[in-house]
C-alpha cells in the first residue's frame, strides 16, 4: 500500500528523459531547418547584383538596376518606365544572367 522510494525516482527519471527525446525531436525537425533556411535566404540576399533576374515574393519577375543597403530598385516587363524601388527582404529567388550565352553572341 506504500510506495518504495526508489519506484518513484525511476518513474521521475524516465519522465524527465521523455521530455528531454521531445523537446531533441522537435529541435530537429521544427528549429534547426529553419535556422539553416534562414540563414541561406540571408546569404542569397547579400549577394544581390545589379543586372540579376529576381523573384519576388509577390510572384512578379524584374531585373535589379541598383543595390542599396537595404533596398533594390527593380525593372519590372518591357516597359523602361516600371521601376520600383523595394526592400532586399521582398526577393524570393535569384537568376544571375548567364555570362558564357552573352560572350558568345
Amino acid at each position: 500500500m506504500f510506495l518504495s522510494s526508489s519506484g518513484s525516482s525511476t518513474s521521475m527519471i524516465s519522465i524527465i528523459a521523455l521530455y528531454v527525446v521531445i523537446f531533441a525531436v522537435m529541435y530537429f525537425l521544427l528549429i534547426r531547418p529553419q535556422k539553416k533556411q534562414q540563414k541561406a535566404m540571408k546569404e542569397l540576399i547579400s549577394r544581390v547584383e545589379a543586372g540579376d533576374s529576381v523573384l519576388t515574393t509577390s510572384g512578379f519577375y524584374g531585373v535589379v538596376l541598383d543595390v542599396m543597403e537595404d533596398t533594390v530598385i527593380v525593372e519590372f516587363g518591357n516597359n523602361k518606365n516600371c521601376r520600383i524601388p523595394m526592400k532586399k527582404e521582398a526577393i524570393s529567388a535569384i537568376e544571375k544572367p548567364d555570362i558564357a550565352k552573352t560572350t558568345e553572341e
